[in-house]
């Protein structure tokens, strides 16, 4: 039987030495002009252009980084406002990022219930139905749900990662500033929401714990609250974090300690645009939009670097690192 989701993404988190993530946030004025200009010259009509200079600008982060992380996150948001040309660039990425030995997070924050989450799990975690059988659509690793309809919404993202090995993280206290106006608010017994959906995640990813004592369902905690942070840690002892919210959003290195167990694992840190246009930033403009790549590299180990401190700062670097 294959190797549960998350003991994979930890034995490629050990491999690399390193929790941190690479979010592919393409933003279409900051992808480098020679890009574009190709892409131009590639293309049939506006949006194939922009389909074929995401696919080559995500390319060059994927190779920059490959060696330097063990997952990637592409955010739909970014590919889905480019209508079915975008979704092609979304697929094609997540292939290619696997091809290069990466695990893909889908940052895609679905929500529903019944068959249509279900449609949901299929398309991005599992098979869905063709006229000539079943066949893989965007085939992500993990994607991120919002759990707010309750367990309806969740029970058939959980079904299909049973059955396909895949894992979900579930929102809980996102990085956002206004995240506290619902999930902050005081419920019977005096908990919070955001600890009420800590208890839910906890019991959906019971079932799916791999031989290293975590869960394929994990939960999004927000760099940018490390007390709260600390709280869910406690309560989500087996379940991994997936942590956004470091740099560009304020969140800094010892801010991201609090969501890691004292054994040095259970959080990914993710940075999308620090890495992703490290070629704009006063430090790395010596290598200029022309070398983009080599300047998300270096954007990444430092990155590493910086995290790598914080935790042995904290006291809490997995052993044999």
């Amino acid at each position: 039987m294959p190797k549960n989701m998350a003991d994979r993404l930890l034995e490629a988190v050990d491999e690399k030495e390193n929790p941190s993530v690479v979010g592919l946030d393409p933003r279409i004025p900051r992808i480098p002009n020679h890009i574009k200009r190709e892409a131009k010259e590639n293309a049939f009509s506006p949006f194939e252009a922009v389909k074929l200079a995401i696919i080559e600008f995500n390319k060059g982060i994927i190779d920059a980084v490959k060696d330097i992380v063990p997952a990637v996150k592409p955010q739909m948001a970014f590919y889905e406002r480019y209508g079915s040309q975008g979704a092609v660039a979304m697929e094609k990425t997540i292939k290619y990022a696997r091809r290069q030995g990466l695990f893909v997070i889908e940052d895609i924050k679905r929500n529903d219930i019944g068959s249509t989450a279900e449609a949901y799990a299929e398309a991005h975690l599992g098979e869905v139905e063709c006229l000539e059988g079943k066949k893989r659509a965007f085939d992500a690793d993990f994607i991120t749900v919002n759990a707010y309809l309750g367990s309806d919404g969740i029970e058939p993202f959980l079904n299909v990662c049973k059955k396909e090995n895949k894992g979900i993280f579930v929102l809980d206290k996102t990085s956002n500033p206004s995240s506290g106006e619902l999930q902050d608010r005081k419920i019977e017994g005096n908990g919070k929401v955001y600890e009420l959906m800590a208890e839910l995640t906890d019991k959906w990813g019971e079932e799916l714990v791999g031989e290293r004592g975590y869960s394929s369902v994990g939960a999004v905690v927000g760099a940018t609250y490390p007390e709260e942070a600390e709280k869910l840690r406690k309560m989500m002892l087996r379940n991994l974090f997936l942590v956004p919210g470091y740099g560009a959003q304020g969140g800094t290195a010892d801010d991201v300690i609090p969501c890691f167990n004292e054994d040095g694992y259970g959080a990914i840190v993710n940075s999308s645009r620090g890495i992703d246009y490290a070629y704009e930033k006063e430090e790395y403009q010596e290598y200029g939009p022309e070398a983009y790549e080599k300047a998300s590299k270096r954007a990444a180990l430092d990155m590493k670097e910086d995290i790598l401190k914080s935790l042995e700062k904290g006291g809490k670097v997995p052993d044999g690192w």
